[in-house]
């Protein structure tokens, strides 16, 4: 029997299969063209406009391409694709169906990491949207373009890298030679003088003054920002609004009292551009006497002294007087508080008395206090204290030697990091192991979960030997300036304010109307 042969007619294709439109349509491909540069510098912003205009007749010019617009960023950085908002409302018109090819000039002007590159032109490749690459003459629909994509994308990525650290080693040499860093558009009494040294600004340097001062009679950085919003003064930013934060850096900012700690932050890898504290990684440098200070050294030591105190209280501070937060009550431990007698009468007083005395069952026994007796009785407790000055003086250094050495805490924690770093190799290897070969899932869990552990039980010392750490650290200061404020004064004959709050921690009352002044120094006197 003869075998008859088959007809096969070929139907050929009618839709693309990377761009999913007709074959043989004459629709007109929608295209939107994308620039950017990296700097806000006038030569840069004249290769912008140029760009925009090259691609806008570019695209117009091409019978078969419809413009649909060029998109732009102007000053941003290529390393990610995070902040760049015109990137990004470009990718999203193209997922939308709003665009079907993508011109730009280069891998690098789209993107320097290698991964953002690739997901976007994945994403991108999925919808059918192809970018054109000019430089490369890269099509990335076709069958290679994925291929050199990677290739350009890591030569541009290192590029970046390479670029990131020479900025990072110039930032360092800099830190290295002593060279003092501010922002000063938002820093507050100082602006850039002569040889790059910071230099006062007088109407500024009054408003840090008195934030100073306001802190040293009793106010919280809270009450400071609102009674300065309250006045109209610009914050550092110069904006209306004062928050507790500005406040604060503004108290603990070392700046103020003609020093400078540099590289207290650091770009943890140029990819993030991500800024960590510095706890250690890298270098610090501090520089004595770099320029003229707005607050005297030994009074931005008391105010460290004071912000430490105040931490270790905790939500009990009270801001509304240099005696809140210090008059402890003798029966049950709790602070006085003012209270306000007669206020509507010309026997109008402030008085202090136990803040908890109405509040439990039994009332506490301690009396109340009159503001003329609490600052008469520390004038007499702080003669009494200061009988014998020198030995006082003498005690004193020994106390802030043994308090501020902390080389065995530091062993500790210099253990306690190699720990982690070791920890947290074998948590990447473990990992790593498990994704390339196949493993009991129990056990690799079991051992992940105890690198884990190790780990967060090394954090956790470390965290409390750091705590410890600046505690000794501010305790030491404390005495420092106590050290500082006695020996500028002799027999006291009336109250100071500032030597009240450079000296006593707290005063104990009791219901015998005895009071206990606890000074800085550990020393206890019965007034």
């Amino acid at each position: 029997m003869e075998s008859t042969q088959r007809a096969v007619k070929v139907i050929p294709p009618r839709i693309s299969a990377l761009t999913r439109m007709p074959i043989a349509s004459v629709v007109k491909r929608r295209v939107a063209g994308y620039a950017r540069v990296s700097t806000d510098s006038e030569e840069q912003l004249t290769s912008y406009e140029a760009q925009v205009d090259y691609y806008t007749r570019y695209i117009q010019e091409k019978p078969d391409w419809e413009f649909v617009g060029v998109y732009t960023d102007e000053g941003i950085s290529a390393v990610n694709t995070k902040k760049r908002e015109g990137f990004n409302r470009m990718v999203r018109d193209a997922l939308d169906g709003k665009i079907d090819l993508i011109v730009t000039k280069s891998v690098s002007r789209f993107a320097r990491n290698t991964v953002d590159s690739l997901v976007t032109v994945r994403k991108l490749k999925e919808k059918g949207v192809e970018v054109y690459f000019e430089k490369e003459n890269i099509y990335t629909l076709d069958s290679k373009g994925e291929l050199l994509i990677t290739i350009m994308s890591s030569l541009a990525q290192e590029e970046s890298r390479s670029i990131s650290e020479n900025v990072t080693w110039g930032q360092r040499k800099r830190f290295a030679d002593g060279k003092v860093s501010v922002a000063y558009s938002h820093f507050l009494g100082y602006e850039k003088g002569e040889d790059d040294i910071p230099r006062i600004v007088e109407k500024e340097a009054a408003v840090v003054q008195r934030i100073y001062c306001l802190f040293m009679m009793g106010k919280t950085p809270g009450g400071i920002a609102r009674l300065l919003t309250k006045e109209g003064i610009p914050t550092p930013a110069g904006k209306a609004q004062w928050r507790s934060t500005t406040v604060e850096s503004i108290l603990t900012n070392e700046k103020y009292k003609g020093a400078a700690l540099l590289q207290k932050k650091f770009t943890v890898d140029f990819l993030s551009k991500k800024m960590k504290t510095n706890e250690g990684e890298v270098p610090q440098y501090y520089i004595e006497q770099s320029h003229e200070p707005i607050i005297d050294p030994a009074e931005f030591e008391l105010v460290q002294a004071e912000l430490a105190r105040r931490k270790a209280i905790g939500y009990r501070y009270s801001g509304n007087s240099i005696f809140a937060s210090r008059i402890v009550c003798g029966d049950c431990g709790a602070f006085f508080g003012s209270k306000v007698w007669n206020s509507t009468s010309k026997y109008r007083r402030t008085i202090w008395q136990c803040n908890a005395k109405f509040k439990n069952g039994e009332r506490c026994k301690t009396p109340h206090l009159d503001e003329a007796e609490i600052k008469d009785r520390f004038v007499t407790a702080y003669n009494k204290l200061t009988t014998d000055k020198a030995q006082l003086l003498d005690d004193c250094r020994i106390i802030q030697s043994v308090t501020s050495d902390c080389t065995e805490i530091e062993a500790e924690i210099g253990g306690l990091q190699e720990e982690m770093d070791v920890v947290a190799g074998l948590i990447r290897k473990c990992v790593e192991e498990n994704s390339r070969d196949a493993q009991n899932q129990e056990e690799y869990a079991a051992r992940y979960n105890g690198y884990v552990e190790r780990y967060e039980t090394s954090k956790t010392k470390l965290e409390r030997l750091r705590s410890e750490h600046a505690q000794r650290q501010a305790k030491a200061d404390g005495i420092g300036a106590f050290m500082f404020a006695i020996s500028e004064q002799d027999v006291l004959t009336e109250f100071n304010a500032k030597l009240w709050t450079a000296t006593v921690s707290t005063v104990t009352v009791f219901e015998d109307e005895r009071m206990v002044f606890h000074f800085l120094t550990g020393a206890d006197i019965e007034a």
